[in-house]
């Protein structure tokens, strides 16, 4: 069995490429409406965030979009289906302050983990907006130097 992380939370799934295709300008937890089966697949660390998107409807809702989560094995004719829309819930006015974030240009709600924290399962909403390809070279060149910083810095305590 999985071991919580430092601050409590069971990470399920993630969705390592947003933060390689995306700039996180703000990030919330949200609680997610799941039926019994989908709980049981996402135990079993069988979930996949990649392409999938949250977006708020006309009836003021946020819904989870794309996210895959597969049938349960054991389940019976009323099974869920793996990728159908799922209700986030958010505080109305956390609603409204995404609603105006994601109406500037280029910003898009992306989900970028799904954890359990105290027996829920929570979802990492961010506002994000799409790097460019320059931006994604920058990211990974900084990545390597504070890589190489640390090996550096481990090689040097050895000594």
């Amino acid at each position: 069995m999985d071991k919580p992380s430092h601050d409590g939370r069971k990470i399920l799934t993630q969705n390592r490429k947003a933060r390689h295709d995306y700039a996180i300008l703000d990030s919330l937890e949200a609680g997610i409406a799941l039926v019994g089966t989908e709980v049981k697949v996402l135990r079993e660390n069988k979930g996949s965030l990649i392409g999938s998107y949250a977006a708020v409807d006309k009836s003021g809702q946020v819904l989870l979009y794309n996210a895959n989560i597969p049938t349960y094995t054991f389940g019976n004719r009323f099974n869920h289906d793996p990728v159908r829309p799922r209700k986030l819930l958010v505080h109305r006015a956390q609603i409204r302050k995404l609603k105006t974030q994601v109406e500037q240009k280029g910003n898009t709600l992306i989900p970028l983990s799904l954890y359990l924290s105290r027996g829920k399962v929570k979802v990492e909403l961010a506002v994000c907006k799409g790097k460019a390809a320059a931006d994604k070279r920058e990211t990974i060149k900084r990545r390597d130097a504070d890589l190489s910083a640390r090996r550096a810095i481990a090689r040097a305590g050895r000594r």
